[in-house]
């Protein structure tokens, strides 16, 4: 007896038809999936250079120069000092009047400030502790640590170098900005760092990276 021919085992097996939009998505699924998933994935803050303009919130700032600045002895006797200057135009865009400020020296702790240069949370190449920083506005020809509402003032973020030390050929810094929102303090609405928490800790979200050349060569 003779085995019937045409089983299903012989049957040639029909291509299946993938529609090209559907392998581009699995693609990408796929590759998110190894790069930490959907969840997890960051953005790269905008990056900026000399001349931009950013909105902070309860700040608009310029991002005018970085700069070398030698203040000239009195006397000779002395020494002359050598500054590594970052140089912005901050406008107070809030209600109320504010420091000037400091950058941190620890992340974790950047999401208390409310001040302009407690939103510089991360500045590259760090310098010692020894170099500052020394911060201060420059507003209607004198110096102040306010900076007052809807006043557009020069403030002026520098670092003393050392003897001898060379500056940096540029300087990159991590801007964060701020929120107007009820704290969990009070039912008031304030100015607060945008932050995310990250376990016990809150730790400000970059709104820009920023990159200024160091211009040499400037004296007081």
């Amino acid at each position: 007896m003779t085995e019937p021919t045409g089983g299903s085992t012989d049957r040639p097996r029909r291509p299946v038809v993938v529609p090209a939009v559907a392998l581009v998505t699995i693609t990408a699924v796929g590759i998110t999936a190894l790069l930490g998933g959907l969840n997890e994935a960051t953005e790269a803050p905008d990056p900026l250079s000399q001349g931009a303009v950013l909105d902070q919130g309860l700040y608009s700032t310029k991002f005018v120069e970085s700069r070398v600045k030698v203040e000239r002895a009195e006397n000779d006797y002395s020494e002359d000092k050598r500054f590594v200057e970052l140089v912005f135009d901050v406008t107070n865009q809030g209600d109320e009047t504010y420091s000037v400020g400091s950058p941190p020296e620890k992340l974790e702790q950047a999401y208390l400030a409310n001040s302009f240069a407690g939103s510089l949370v991360k500045i590259t190449p760090a310098f010692d502790k020894e170099a500052g920083p020394f911060s201060f506005a420059v507003s209607k020809g004198g110096e102040t640590r306010q900076l007052f509402p809807g006043v557009t003032s020069q403030v002026i973020v520098r670092y003393q170098l050392k003897e001898n030390e060379q500056p940096p050929e540029k300087i990159t810094f991590d801007v964060a900005s701020f929120e107007y929102r009820t704290d969990f303090n009070s039912t008031d609405p304030i100015w607060s760092m945008v932050a995310t928490e990250s376990g016990d800790k809150f730790f400000p979200e970059i709104k820009a990276r920023v990159t200024l050349p160091v211009k040499k060569g400037d004296s007081a």
